[in-house]
């Protein structure tokens, strides 16, 4: 394996070394990415990178127990496996995710492949439509379910995501519909709801246990 390494110049070596990592935090590379300043599409070369170099980053994924998956419909390069990223989200992050793939949908169904961009206004006003965010959420709600969508290249953001106001323009890219499927949020929503239905299930039955506590000698 090493053998191919040795065989390439330094500045390869360099390009190859940085997309693994690429690979491994945001667990995949898009072709085509947007200019976090003017969001206009630009070529991406680290997908050059897992193109010239797939076999190698292939091999040396696997070591590690990943495996490197070309998509070609969607045009990005993806890990998956044991050894790949796992995040674990809040319920708060899994409904703004849903919001996301619907807003999405609606855009590339009525607008065309270059309109899905959307703000967190119109983010809450779809969670009002849908009841899904029926409540105001926190700004650390916010920040930690853009910083999981940006880490994973879902979205991109026009600088920090302490500035993301109101109406800053947040690109949606297409990988929000592989990393967070339908029936995977819907079985995560489904879990939450369990919970949320066993927790008002013994919250009712400890109110009744404390009404009997508090009048014992009612039949009487």
């Amino acid at each position: 394996m090493f053998s191919y390494l040795e065989e390439r110049t330094p500045a390869e070596v360099e390009a190859i070394r940085r997309t693994i990592q690429e690979l491994l935090r945001q667990t995949c590379i898009l072709q085509v990415k947007y200019d976090p300043v003017t969001l206009t599409a630009r070529d991406n070369a680290r997908y050059q990178v897992c193109l010239k170099h797939r076999e190698f980053i292939a091999d040396y994924l696997s070591v590690i127990g990943c495996e490197l998956v070309h998509d070609p419909q969607d045009h990005l390069f993806r890990i998956t496996g044991d050894g790949a990223a796992i995040e674990k989200m809040s319920l708060t992050t899994t409904k703004l995710l849903l919001l996301l793939k619907l807003i999405y949908r609606d855009k590339i169904m009525g607008e065309g492949l270059h309109a899905t961009v959307t703000t967190l206004a119109e983010i809450r006003e779809y969670g009002r439509n849908t009841g899904l965010l029926p409540g105001k959420l926190n700004a650390q709600d916010w920040q930690a379910a853009l910083n999981l969508m940006k880490t994973h290249q879902m979205i991109e953001l026009p600088g920090a995501i302490l500035n993301v106001e109101d109406q800053t323009p947040i690109y949606i890219y297409g990988t929000v519909n592989i990393f967070c499927s339908s029936t995977a949020i819907n079985e995560l929503v489904q879990r939450y709801r369990d919970d949320a239905e066993e927790k008002t299930t013994e919250g009712e039955v400890a109110s009744e246990t404390g009404e009997e506590d508090l009048y014992p000698d009612v039949s009487e």
